[in-house]
């Protein structure tokens, strides 16, 4: 069972680092989120049945355990600034203007609250509604009426910030 497990992690590794990246501000909270998830993940792997994809069941856990750890730990005082590090995307072929459209979009999916950011991350990874769904736990039209009002959100941010 651990072998299926170490498997599983390696070959989704991606997931739990998307998640990670989305919800923690540094590297140190980055890494103590990866082995948080990994834990929680392995926790719960004896009840995982295969009825959905590992990439969502992954999802699901993940998510779950982000938006709690950071629950948990927003009743503790905290130094923490946002890394501008987390606002920049390196492409040598982009042009300065693009990365600043870049650079704004993320700063505005950051203001975000929790599971706002979520369906955003699942719907940029071009996850379905019904997947999305099934990860979040609410209905594929909630799903789809949440992401329209977020679409709307970050538009409204964005033109803000613009003029």
């Amino acid at each position: 069972m651990e072998a299926e497990f170490l498997k599983i992690i390696e070959q989704h590794q991606g997931i739990i680092h998307k998640v990670c990246g989305l919800y923690a501000d540094d590297a140190e909270e980055r890494q103590d989120l990866f082995q948080e998830i990994v834990i929680q993940l392995w926790r719960a792997y004896p009840k995982f049945r295969g009825d959905a994809k590992v990439s969502t069941w992954m999802y699901r856990v993940g998510l779950n355990t982000a938006i709690s750890y950071f629950r948990k730990v927003k009743r503790q005082p905290s130094t923490a600034s946002l890394s501008s590090d987390l606002l920049q995307i390196a492409d040598e072929t982009a042009d300065e203007e693009y990365e600043e459209k870049v650079r704004m979009l993320r700063g505005a999916i950051q203001e975000l609250n929790k599971i706002e950011r979520a369906l955003v991350m699942l719907y940029l990874e071009d996850k379905n509604y019904d997947e999305i769904s099934e990860v979040l736990g609410i209905t594929a039209n909630n799903a789809r009426v949440k992401m329209n009002r977020i679409k709307h959100k970050l538009r409204t941010k964005l033109n803000v910030q613009n003029n």
